[in-house]
């Protein structure tokens, strides 16, 4: 695919240096938006608005959409008001809500003034909901009609008006504001001219609120293999709906900021390329600070414990393998539990049923670590290395060490995610690094607790 980019982009650069744009616009208008506007991204900053200029007025605002904000904003600089009002004009209004919220003030000023009055008081009406919401996401072009229609008079309003709606595939019905039924495209088209809307709409409308967050409302498109959802206002009234291709773009933000929060990054809008070092570090920073104050525990543990470790040299062998163990069965546990949060699978109230299937898992792998680790203790260590510090009971401290370390970690690594999700936390905070740093300390205080007794050190 990268290659057919780089020849595509190759070929237009080609034409565009011997002036045939007829050629030019020819190829480009065969392309879908998406695929237009990634050879777009890469294409040289005196060529891009030429080209942007050539597609036909529906095509250039559909690949605008598809476009990184910074290439837009270079673009909003080289149009003249008629070009951008004509750009603005043909955006959906979610979308266009999605570029105000991207660009700096001034291009926002440009944007809203080459807006027709209809579209800038939507676009303030969407900006009034709380971020992350329903209402920040939604569009207000929908189908609506009324339950006294006939099937030929709501055909006859879809083919009036549904040309500028984001979707007519399913319409509602309303009255007097209030959502009371829907009716999808092709029950209109396969009923008989004379039916009555409200008598063929369904009745039992799954709907949200404007202040729903919006990972619960990309989860209802998953559940319930929605096009559209209808999103009211706190008196059943219609005011927008959210697509699915809405609900993507947020179900791959809220995943990239899961990814992140679980790497113990913080997280950035935007993509990786268009980061530089100094915006990398300053997401970084935070999270590798407090991690590395917080192992100033497992260096206090390590003090403490100074004695029995000059007693027994041999026990420090073994640490970096327990305390890896330790994080990677927590790491396991918190990344099931977060990633069923996040889907809805789990709630604060199954936390009892959670934390005994951890212990059951992690009883069964301490076990097989267990003896897998005594074998591998005495043939590896003491026989083929040869190291006679190595003795049976020496083993015996690592392995039940090791078993008790994954039983600790998954019950950590199950719980806190569900702690922190009913504190009102983001799960994917307490994952990997946060989690690990614990285990470590944790699998330290284990081991040499069990050293102390077993060895009497």
């Amino acid at each position: 695919m990268a290659e057919t980019t780089v020849t595509i982009e190759s070929t237009l650069a080609a034409l565009v240096a011997g002036k045939k744009y007829t050629t030019l616009r020819d190829i480009l208008i065969t392309m879908n938006p998406a695929d237009v506007a990634a050879v777009f991204e890469d294409m040289d900053e005196t060529i891009l608005p030429l080209l942007f200029r050539l597609l036909p007025k529906e095509l250039a605002a559909e690949t605008f959409v598809e476009m990184e904000p910074e290439r837009q904003e270079l673009l909003i600089h080289g149009f003249s008001d008629a070009e951008l009002k004509e750009v603005v004009d043909e955006l959906y209004v979610d979308d266009a809500v999605d570029l105000v919220e991207e660009m700096p003030t001034n291009v926002v000023k440009r944007i809203l003034r080459s807006a027709d009055p209809e579209m800038r008081r939507m676009i303030n009406e969407i900006l009034r909901y709380p971020e992350d919401s329903a209402g920040s996401i939604m569009t207000t072009e929908f189908v609506s009609l009324r339950p006294a229609m006939t099937v030929e008079e709501a055909i006859k309003r879809i083919r009036r008006t549904g040309v500028d709606k984001e979707t007519i595939n399913t319409c509602y019905v309303t009255e007097k504001g209030e959502l009371i039924g829907a009716l999808s495209l092709r029950m209109l088209i396969l009923s008989d001219p004379d039916d009555v809307v409200k008598d063929i709409m369904e009745t039992h409308v799954i709907s949200v609120t404007t202040s729903e967050d919006q990972e619960a409302v990309a989860q209802m498109f998953s559940k319930y293999n929605f096009n559209a959802l209808p999103v009211v206002d706190g008196e059943n009234r219609l005011v927008g709906i959210v697509t699915v291709d809405d609900a993507m773009d947020v179900m791959e933000e809220e995943v990239t900021e899961d990814i992140e929060k679980m790497a113990a990054i913080m997280p950035s809008e935007k993509t990786y390329l268009r980061s530089n070092a100094w915006d990398l570090f300053k997401h970084r920073i935070p999270w590798l600070m407090l991690l590395m104050v917080s192992a100033t525990f497992t260096g206090m543990i390590l003090n403490s414990f100074e004695s029995a470790l000059a007693a027994q040299v041999v026990l420090t062998l073994f640490i970096p393998m327990l305390m890896d163990t330790g994080g990677n069965s927590g790491s396991q546990a918190s990344v099931t539990v977060i990633r069923a949060l996040s889907l809805g699978e789990l709630e604060f109230a199954d936390l009892l049923q959670v934390i005994w299937k951890e212990v059951q898992t992690a009883v069964l792998c301490g076990a097989a670590l267990s003896v897998i680790c005594f074998g591998k203790i005495m043939l590896v260590d003491r026989m083929l290395m040869g190291n006679g510090d190595v003795t049976v009971l020496v083993a015996a401290v690592v392995c039940i060490t090791m078993a008790l370390t994954v039983l600790v970690a998954k019950v950590i690594g199950c719980t806190l995610p569900m702690v922190a999700k009913k504190l009102g936390f983001d799960p994917a905070v307490m994952a990997s690094p946060f989690i690990t740093t614990i285990v470590d300390a944790l699998s330290l205080l284990v081991y040499f607790g069990i050293a102390t007794a077993l060895l009497r050190l």
